[in-house]
């Protein structure tokens, strides 16, 4: 008799990435603070984007969630946890717990709001009195990543509205005077071809990080590429385990950083600098100062510090500020040479 094996489809090595440095650097930094508020990543097709993005879930730690959640809630932090599990708590009872990878939920282009923030049964809620609530994508991605590729091409309301809910980190559906609100605490990535169209400067903003990639150039690294490609395919559990201590080293760094950033401050003077850049660039509104400060602080974390230097600065701020810019839809956004150039008349 044969008994059925759970069969997990494996990941390519977030280590084994070969380039693109500038995006694994902003993935990074949003899974160790995801307040940074998501990333961007613009590029030529079949530069990796898609297999970076789903590397670095599968690198992530472990998580703890409530049992038979659909929500993924937290067991103690009352941020991440639903009003049920809340009241479970309240009442002193003991809540069952398991774990389980970090999500990576994929959102299809042609998802509908109902699909993404989910559906209240109004039928149910007014002939019953029962509020009934079916979970959408946003649930299933609650201390997770959630992945739109071609994110450009996505309806402006749908982008809008996945925005709202990584910045607050909840989600609240209302249909006919009847609301239901859960924890939606994500990191937001998006993905695109430049070529298909940029996202409006509004919501381009409102993404905490923009990372731009391009095929690599160099022969060399062409064939690097290739050969570690078709080492994963022809046996990709060999591959693994190449990379295992890899993996788990970078894993070990992530969860120190995690541990280190809450300890983490930047000086005064430091913040002035950063808030005189963006003024210099023009910059609207706030959002960029704030960014950059996470950002800088994730970084100094990353490497093991709890001071903020100059260097981690200048690491991250072309990534929080150069989709900043962009004041007219019609124009590009800026590779980063008129960041570099305020930074280094600003910080030297």
């Amino acid at each position: 008799m044969n008994t059925a094996k759970d069969v997990t489809r494996p990941i390519f090595p977030f280590s084994a990435i070969v380039g693109q440095e500038e995006m694994k650097l902003a993935l990074i930094l949003n899974v160790i603070d995801p307040k940074i508020g998501g990333v961007m990543i613009m590029g030529d097709r079949g530069t990796g984007k898609s297999t970076t993005i789903r590397a670095i879930a599968d690198l992530l730690p472990e998580i703890e969630v409530v049992q038979d959640d659909l929500f993924n809630s937290h067991a103690s932090d009352y941020e991440l946890m639903t009003d049920s599990v809340k009241q479970v708590l309240e009442k002193g009872q003991n809540l069952n717990t398991s774990w389980i990878k970090v999500p990576m939920v994929d959102l299809p282009l042609g998802a509908t709001e109902d699909r993404v923030c989910g559906t209240i049964d109004i039928e149910k809620a007014l002939n019953e009195g029962i509020k009934t609530f079916e979970p959408g994508l946003l649930a299933r991605a609650n201390r997770g990543i959630l992945y739109v590729d071609e994110v450009n091409l996505l309806d402006d309301h749908l982008v809008d509205v996945l925005l709202d809910s990584a910045a607050s980190g909840w989600n609240t559906v209302e249909r006919e005077g009847i609301s239901v609100r859960h924890p939606a605490r994500f990191v937001l990535v998006g993905s695109g071809n430049p070529e298909e169209g940029e996202l409006r400067p509004q919501l381009l903003d409102r993404f905490g990080m923009h990372a731009e990639i391009r095929t690599v150039r160099e022969p060399s690294l062409r064939v690097q590429i290739v050969e570690q490609r078709s080492k994963f395919d022809s046996n990709p559990y060999l591959c693994l385990q190449e990379f295992q201590e890899k993996q788990q080293e970078l894993k070990n760094i992530i969860i120190r950083a995690q541990t280190i950033l809450p300890k983490t401050i930047i000086d005064y003077s430091l913040r002035v600098k950063i808030s005189a850049v963006c003024g210099e660039l023009d910059v609207d509104g706030l959002r960029g100062d704030i960014v950059i400060n996470r950002a800088a602080k994730a970084f100094a974390a990353y490497n093991e510090r709890e001071k903020v230097e100059v260097e981690d600065i200048k690491q991250v701020i072309v990534l929080c500020l150069r989709h900043r810019l962009r004041k007219d839809p019609l124009d590009t956004v800026d590779s980063g040479s008129k960041v570099k150039q305020v930074f280094q008349s600003i910080f030297d």
